[in-house]
C-alpha cells in the first residue's frame, strides 16, 4: 500500500509540475543526479511535439517485485503518450526515474532481418557486479565473419538501445547478422547498477571497460575474423568510439553513426531551446536560462572535481564534465589510421548535419579510408520520416532504414 500512496503523490505532484518538490521525494543517489531544472526540462523535452499533457493516470506497480518496486505512470498528451518509470523503495524514496516514449507498440523485428540466418547467446562482459550482461550474435555458417561492437548514446541504454517502441541496436544486429556480421551489443553500467556508480564516474569509465571487454571476447570466437573487429557507436557511443580505438590499436575500422562533436554542454544548450520552441512554457523558459548558466559553468574556469552536480548540466557529476572537456572526439579519430563509416540523418535535431558532421568532414573528408554520407530523411535513430523533426517520433514504432543497414553491411565486408 506504501508503494502505492508514495507513486500516487509523486503522480499529483507532475501534475502541477512542482518538480522542487518531486525532488524531495527522491533517494539520495537520484537527487545527486538529478536537479529540479533537469527534471523541468526533461519533461518539457517529453512533451515538446505531443501537444499539451491532457492527463497524467494512476500508477500501476509491477507485480511479484522485490524492493525497489517498479511504477509506470501513464501521461497523455495531445497527439501522442508516455510513460513515468520510477521505483519505489522500502524507504519511501523514489530510486529510479525515466520518461518513456511509448505509446503501448511493441517492437517487431524488421522486415530485412532473417532469424534462421544467425543464432544468439548470452554473454557476460567482465566479472564482478560490474559485469554487463550482452547477447552475440553469430552468423550461420563457419566464417569467419567481420565482426561489431555495438555502442549506444549516452545514458542508461539497456543493449538494444530500447527508445519506446523502438530497438535501434536490436536493428543492426539483426539486420548485419543477417548480411554475414557477427555483432555485440551490451547493457551499459548506467542501465544494469546506476547506484553502484561512484562520485567520480566519467564517460571513459561508462564505455571503456566494458567496449574493450567486447573486443577481446570478439577474438575468442572462432567464427570471427580477428583482424576484422569493428565498433559501431550510435550517438555518444560514436563520440567515444574514437576513444576506445585509441585504447585498442588492434581494432579495424569505426562506424560513427549520429556522433556528436559539438561540446555536450552546448548541444545541451541548442537542444533544450529547439524542444522549447516546440511547445513554448514559462517553466521550459526558466529551466533553459538555468542550463544556460550550468553550461556557463562547465566551459569556465570555475569548474573543479568538486563542483556539486546539482550546479551543472543533465545532472552529471563535475568529473564526468571536466573528462568531456578533455577529450576531443575528432582529433582523437583524425589520429588514428583506421578507416571511417560516418553515417549522419538529415532530419536529426539531437546531432545535426550543422552542428556536429562539419566538424567530422572538416578533420577527416580528405581521408580516403574515411566515408562520409548524409541520410536526408533519417532522424537520430536512423528511422526515416518526414516533417520538422520532435521527440515524439520516437513513440511510433519504425526501424533503422534498411539503406543504412546495407550501407554499412557492404563497407565492414569490404576487404
Amino acid at each position: 500500500m506504501k508503494v502505492l500512496e508514495v507513486a500516487q503523490g509523486f503522480a499529483a505532484l507532475l501534475r502541477a509540475e512542482r518538480f522542487a518538490e518531486i525532488v524531495e521525494l527522491f533517494a539520495p543517489p537520484l537527487r545527486a543526479a538529478v536537479s529540479a531544472d533537469a527534471l523541468r526540462l526533461a519533461w518539457a523535452a517529453e512533451s515538446a511535439g505531443r501537444g499539451k499533457v491532457r492527463e497524467i493516470g494512476e500508477p500501476v506497480s509491477a507485480a511479484g517485485e522485490a524492493d525497489p518496486v517498479r511504477v509506470r505512470i501513464p501521461v497523455k498528451c495531445a497527439d501522442g503518450n508516455f510513460t513515468v518509470v520510477t521505483s519505489v523503495g522500502g524507504d519511501g524514496l523514489l530510486h529510479g526515474l525515466r520518461l518513456d516514449p511509448d505509446d503501448g507498440a511493441k517492437w517487431q523485428p524488421p522486415h530485412y532481418a532473417e532469424p534462421t540466418q544467425f543464432i544468439e547467446r548470452d554473454v557476460l562482459l567482465g566479472a564482478g557486479p560490474l559485469a554487463a550482461p550482452g547477447t552475440l550474435s553469430l552468423p550461420v555458417g563457419p566464417g569467419p565473419w567481420p565482426a561489431v561492437v555495438l555502442l549506444s548514446g549516452g545514458g542508461a541504454f539497456d543493449r538494444d538501445e530500447s527508445t519506446g517502441p523502438n530497438k535501434p541496436l536490436k536493428d543492426l544486429a539483426w539486420g548485419l547478422a543477417s548480411r554475414h556480421v557477427a555483432v555485440l551489443r551490451f547493457d551499459k553500467i548506467t542501465f544494469t547498477q546506476p547506484d553502484r556508480l561512484p562520485s567520480d564516474f566519467t564517460m571513459a569509465d561508462e564505455y571503456l571497460p566494458h567496449a574493450l571487454a567486447a573486443v577481446r571476447l570478439l577474438r575468442q570466437q572462432s567464427e570471427v575474423d580477428a583482424d576484422r573487429i569493428h565498433l559501431l557507436g550510435h550517438s555518444m557511443g560514436g563520440k567515444v568510439a574514437p576513444r576506445v580505438a585509441a585504447a585498442d590499436r588492434s581494432i579495424a575500422g569505426l562506424v560513427l553513426l549520429a556522433a556528436d562533436a559539438q561540446p555536450m554542454h552546448e548541444a545541451a544548450v541548442r537542444v533544450a531551446r529547439y524542444l522549447t520552441a516546440l511547445a513554448p512554457h514559462p517553466s521550459a523558459d526558466e529551466a533553459v536560462a538555468a542550463l544556460v548558466r550550468q553550461a556557463a559553468l562547465v566551459a569556465g574556469p570555475e569548474l573543479t572535481p568538486d563542483t556539486p552536480s546539482e550546479l551543472l548540466p543533465l545532472g552529471l557529476s563535475a568529473a564526468y564534465w571536466l573528462d568531456l572537456r578533455a577529450y576531443d572526439p575528432v582529433a582523437t579519430a583524425a589520429g588514428l589510421a583506421c578507416p571511417m563509416l560516418i553515417l549522419q540523418g538529415g532530419r536529426d535535431y539531437q546531432v545535426t548535419v550543422a552542428d556536429d558532421l562539419t566538424r567530422w568532414q572538416s578533420a577527416l573528408a580528405d581521408r580516403p579510408e574515411v566515408a562520409i554520407r548524409i541520410h536526408p530523411d533519417a532522424n537520430h535513430l536512423f528511422i526515416t520520416g518526414q516533417g520538422r523533426p520532435t521527440p515524439a517520433e520516437y513513440a511510433r514504432p519504425g526501424h533503422v532504414d534498411t539503406a543504412v543497414v546495407d550501407e554499412i553491411a557492404t563497407w565492414l565486408a569490404r576487404r
